[in-house]
C-alpha cells in the first residue's frame, strides 16, 4: 500500500512538473513573440521616420533649385534693366538715330524700287507708243506712195454695147433681151489688147461663154477681164504687168456674142462685183 501511494505521489509530482514546464515554456514563447513584435514595430517606425526625412530633404532641394532659377532670372532681368538704365543720354539718342536711319534707308529702298518700276513701265509705254506711231507713219506713207488706180482703154474703138446690169440689151447672138456685165469695144481681129492698169495676171482660160479670157488682179480689190480674145501669147499666169503692156489680141471666140462684129469684151470688178467700166475709162 505504501508503495502504491508512493508511486501515485511520484506520478502526481511528475505530472505537476510537466505542467509547470508547459506553463514555463508558454510564458517563454509569449515573451519571445512579444519581443519579436516590439522589434518589428520599432524597425517599422524607424523606416517611416527615415522616409519622412528623405522626403523633407528632397523638398528642400527642389525649393533650393527653384529659388536658384528665380534668382538667375531675376539677375538676368536686373542686368538687362541695369544695362538699359546704365546707358547714357547720348547712347540712347544714337540708338534712336540708328533706328530712324534704318527706317529711312528701308523707305528709300522701297521708293527707289517703285521709281525704277515706274520708269521701266514708262519706258515700255513710250516704246509701245513709238512703235504704234511708226506703224501709223508707215501706213500713211504707204497710202501716200500708193498710186491711184486710173484705168485706160485696153483697145481704141467705139463702145458698141454698153454696160447693162440693171436693165436689158438685145443680143444678136441669143436673139433675146439680156443683161450685159461689161462693155464691148469695137476693134479688128488681131488688134493688140493692153492692160488697163498695172497688176498680176491671175487667170488665162477658155471660157465656154466668154471664149479666150485673161483676168488681171489690181490693188484695192479690183480686177479687169479681157474676153473674146484671139490669143494670149504675150503673158503667162502669175506674171506682173504694167499699165499699157500688151497681153493679147482681139478675136471672135465668145459664143454668147459670136454673131456680133469683132470686139473686145471688157469688164471691171470691185471686190468680186461688176461695175460700169465706162465710168473709169475715157
Amino acid at each position: 500500500m505504501r508503495n502504491m501511494r508512493r508511486d501515485n505521489r511520484a506520478r502526481n509530482n511528475n505530472k505537476d512538473a510537466m505542467q509547470n514546464k508547459i506553463i514555463m515554456y508558454s510564458i517563454i514563447g509569449v515573451a519571445f513573440l512579444t519581443i519579436v513584435l516590439v522589434g518589428l514595430l520599432m524597425y517599422s517606425s524607424s523606416l517611416n521616420k527615415e522616409m519622412q526625412d528623405n522626403a523633407i530633404d528632397f523638398g528642400e532641394m527642389a525649393n533650393i533649385t527653384s529659388n536658384n532659377n528665380a534668382e538667375n532670372t531675376t539677375n538676368t532681368n536686373t542686368q538687362s534693366v541695369s544695362t538699359e538704365i546704365g546707358k547714357s543720354v547720348n547712347e540712347a539718342q544714337n540708338a534712336t538715330t540708328n533706328n530712324t536711319s534704318n527706317t529711312n534707308a528701308a523707305n528709300n529702298t522701297t521708293t527707289n524700287t517703285q521709281n525704277q518700276a515706274n520708269t521701266t513701265k514708262a519706258t515700255q509705254t513710250n516704246k509701245a507708243t513709238q512703235t504704234n506711231a511708226k506703224s501709223e507713219t508707215k501706213k500713211e506713207e504707204a497710202k501716200e506712195t500708193k498710186k491711184e488706180l486710173s484705168f485706160e482703154r485696153p483697145v481704141e474703138g467705139e463702145i458698141m454695147k454698153a454696160f447693162a446690169k440693171d436693165n436689158l440689151v438685145y443680143s444678136e447672138t441669143l436673139q433675146e433681151w439680156t443683161t450685159h456685165l461689161g462693155i464691148d469695144i469695137k476693134a479688128d481681129k488681131t488688134t493688140v489688147v493692153k492692160a488697163a492698169e498695172a497688176g498680176t495676171v491671175k487667170t488665162i482660160k477658155n471660157d465656154p461663154r466668154y471664149g479666150l479670157t485673161i483676168i488681171i488682179e489690181h490693188d484695192d480689190g479690183y480686177q479687169t477681164v479681157y474676153a473674146n480674145l484671139l490669143s494670149s501669147e504675150f503673158v503667162i499666169e502669175g506674171e506682173k504687168v504694167e499699165k499699157g503692156q500688151s497681153i493679147g489680141t482681139v478675136g471672135n471666140t465668145a459664143t454668147f456674142e459670136i454673131a456680133d462684129e469683132p470686139h473686145l469684151h471688157f469688164e471691171i470688178l470691185k471686190d468680186g462685183v461688176q461695175i460700169d467700166p465706162s465710168t473709169f475709162i475715157q
